[in-house]
């Protein structure tokens, strides 16, 4: 293979290897391989629709082309660090093959508007796969939810004690985050699927070019309409970035409530074995760790969002060689947030409730204050006084060692004697839970309606 640069027309001396090393990018953008095979191909026969370049030229560059991405199907081909990048490669390897009419299918075209379409359709091959990985998570969360509607827990706030709610309410309140992350990227969606082929360096081209042809061919919805945006927008890669770390914000905080949930001390659950380690040294241990490396690897993922927006913040028009920071994070975070989610739906499906152990938890506690607070306001005291009074009551509590529910009627009727044996109902977690009726609330009907409405929404 060559490694006479495609460029290298007014220079005079070559520059060392290691400076070659450090400028090129083929050891990552070579997975761009198939995009940029792709574009070719689109571009190429625009330049024969068009008449820019004969049918017997551009029909060589073609045979050249579609015999490039056989070879690449089975891994039979190889990458200089001298040739730079993916796209001189490519070139580099068609010139061998078909000779130097090779040459004629970089007309009309820059590497600038080349690497920002590869990097566009590179996008727009894996959103899809990304947002049904997502939908898989959701029926997973939806059939774990129907299986607890009748699951008493603990709710938290400021991870203490709060009020008793459905297992399954919690699992929705995840359903409706990955659901707004989803439209997140599917709004991505639309701003990937712009061309920027035929933008060329920054300024478009003299050629009589059709871009929306080329778009057609690569089935994008649209053509960018201002070459210097084409070549130097990368919020669609941001937009991206952002997405994956809301995304792997969820799943991190979810994965940290499976880390406490499963912990000796709350055993709210137990994770299957295949989503657990064990420890070298310590033979009763079995540890989370695939929730702890997805909690993990969240840091990685909003790193390269900062990394990102560092490196363009400063960028004048059009293109700058900064730019070719922006794929790396990209291709790293696809990496990380599909297995991630992924491993995240196995460990969530195989995972056992231990029911006995949260309804405990919400029986010998104080979440059910609130309860005795409204039953107080529905007998005609004041809300602000039935709060202070049953305040009061959980610090006699705390201080010798009772609950709401092990105070005698006899007692009670010395706050109000309007409070009769039905209290004791009302101080029922599950009571407590089936009393509320407010939509989206924890109500088993409510909760029941929310799987429902996400049912029909996955088609599941």
């Amino acid at each position: 293979m060559s490694t006479k640069k495609l460029w290298g027309g007014r220079f005079t001396t070559e520059s060392a290897q290691w400076i070659d090393a450090f400028g090129a990018s083929i050891s990552f953008d070579q997975l761009m391989a198939h995009e940029d095979l792709e574009g070719s191909l689109a571009h190429v026969k625009m330049l024969k629709y068009t008449k820019i370049l004969s049918e017997s030229d551009a029909d060589q560059i073609i045979a050249g082309l579609h015999e490039l991405q056989q070879e690449l199907e089975k891994d039979q081909l190889s990458f200089s660090v001298k040739n730079e990048d993916i796209h001189m490669n490519l070139e580099s390897i068609l010139t061998e093959k078909i000779g130097p009419v090779a040459g004629k299918l970089h007309t009309a075209r820059s590497r600038n508007d080349q690497v920002a379409t590869d990097l566009h359709l590179y996008l727009k091959h894996r959103l899809p796969e990304i947002i049904d990985t997502l939908t898989q998570l959701q029926k997973t969360i939806v059939a774990k939810a129907e299986e607890n509607i009748y699951t008493i827990m603990p709710g938290y706030t400021h991870l203490q004690h709060a009020q008793p709610i459905s297992y399954g309410h919690y699992l929705m309140a995840y359903y409706q985050m990955f659901k707004r992350d989803i439209e997140r990227f599917t709004f991505n969606q639309q701003h990937t699927d712009l061309s920027p082929l035929g933008a060329a360096a920054l300024a478009g081209t003299t050629f009589p070019i059709d871009r929306q042809f080329t778009a057609a061919e690569l089935e994008f919805k649209d053509i960018y309409a201002n070459s210097l945006d084409a070549v130097s927008d990368r919020d669609f890669v941001l937009e991206f970035l952002s997405n994956a770390s809301i995304l792997m914000m969820h799943l991190s905080r979810f994965c940290e409530e499976i880390i406490l949930w499963c912990s000796y001390e709350f055993n709210y659950i137990e994770l299957s074995d295949e989503y657990s380690t064990g420890s070298s040294i310590m033979p009763q241990k079995k540890n989370p760790d695939m929730a702890e490396l997805i909690r993990g690897k969240s840091g990685r993922v909003f790193g390269h969002l900062l990394g990102l927006l560092t490196t363009l913040k400063g960028l004048p028009l059009a293109y700058n060689k900064d730019l070719q920071e922006d794929k790396e994070g990209l291709f790293d975070t696809i990496k990380t947030i599909v297995p991630s989610l992924k491993v995240f739906t196995g460990m969530l499906s195989s995972l056992k409730v231990n029911e006995e152990k949260m309804a405990h938890a919400t029986e010998h506690d104080f979440s059910n204050a609130t309860e005795l607070a409204d039953y107080l306001a529905n007998k005609g005291i004041p809300f602000r006084e039935a709060h202070a009074i049953v305040g009061k009551l959980v610090l006699k509590g705390t201080q010798n060692n009772f609950n709401l529910q092990d105070i005698s009627l006899e007692e009670f009727k010395k706050i109000s004697p309007l409070i009769e044996q039905d209290v004791y109902e009302d101080l029922k977690s599950k009571t407590a839970v089936a009393r509320r009726h407010s939509a989206g609330s924890t109500g088993f009907d409510e909760v029941k309606k929310q799987i429902k409405s996400a049912k029909k929404e996955l088609n599941f």
